[in-house]
């Protein structure tokens, strides 16, 4: 959860420690806090910083990286951070949502509904998994593909996350790719850092949901959460 605005005004948020902040999440933007030289390195140049990096924390933890199991961990894991589960970050992995001509004229509620999110929570840097269900209502003479949303769910869910932020750029970009105010994401998702250490708690999820546009209107958002609601198997 994130700390309540009141407490938040008491705080220094720029000189704060993590022991202060204790297991209070701060969550300062809806954007991505990223550096202003976040992508003066090249990709194999991250790879080679964060392999020695990580070989360092797994050295300190005791291992030795001299067994054959354990002496190409570190490359690994900075391979899959840099090219895998955190691709999200750079831009030009940034899917291209390229409009189609509505021909059919369709201006009813289009859902897309159970996309795969795997994401990491941003505090722990463990992941949480779950379905995004996304709705819209065209604006005008133009869509967009239907794989386009899920990559787009993909491309935000492949970086170190909350998932209120992660639910608010999914709607901002279909916001922009739609060209329409009317937009809906839902999440439901399990998080690995509240399962495995904390209060270890296996049974909860979480939920975020985001309306604009029409979806506002109660009537609207609850067809779009009777539609999701929906149980569709296709063998």
């Amino acid at each position: 959860m994130n700390i309540q605005s009141d407490k938040l005004k008491t705080l220094d948020l720029e000189n704060i420690t993590a022991e202060e902040i204790g297991e209070d999440h701060v969550a300062t933007s809806a954007q991505t806090p990223l550096r202003d030289d976040a992508f003066e390195k090249t990709d194999a140049e991250k790879i080679e910083i964060i392999q020695e990096h990580f070989g360092e924390i797994m050295k300190t933890l005791g291992l030795d990286l001299e067994d054959d199991s354990l002496k190409g961990t570190p490359y690994r894991v900075a391979k899959m951070y840099v090219k895998e589960i955190f691709e999200g970050l750079n831009p030009k992995n940034k899917p291209v949502a390229r409009q189609f001509s509505n021909s059919y004229e369709y201006n009813g509620m289009l859902i897309e509904k159970n996309i795969q999110v795997t994401s990491f929570c941003e505090h722990h840097f463990l992941p949480f998994i779950g379905k995004a269900h996304v709705a819209y209502i065209p604006a005008g003479k133009k869509v967009i593909g239907l794989s386009k949303i899920n990559r787009i769910v993909d491309y935000y869910s492949r970086r170190p996350q909350v998932q209120e932020r992660l639910t608010l750029q999914i709607a901002d970009e279909l916001q922009a790719a739609l060209e329409t105010e009317d937009v809906a994401v839902f999440i439901d998702s399990k998080h690995l850092c509240v399962s495995t250490r904390g209060i270890k708690d296996h049974s909860s999820t979480t939920i975020t949901a985001e309306y604009r546009g029409a979806f506002k209107n109660e009537d609207t958002q609850q067809k779009f959460i009777d539609y999701i609601k929906t149980n569709t198997q296709i063998d």
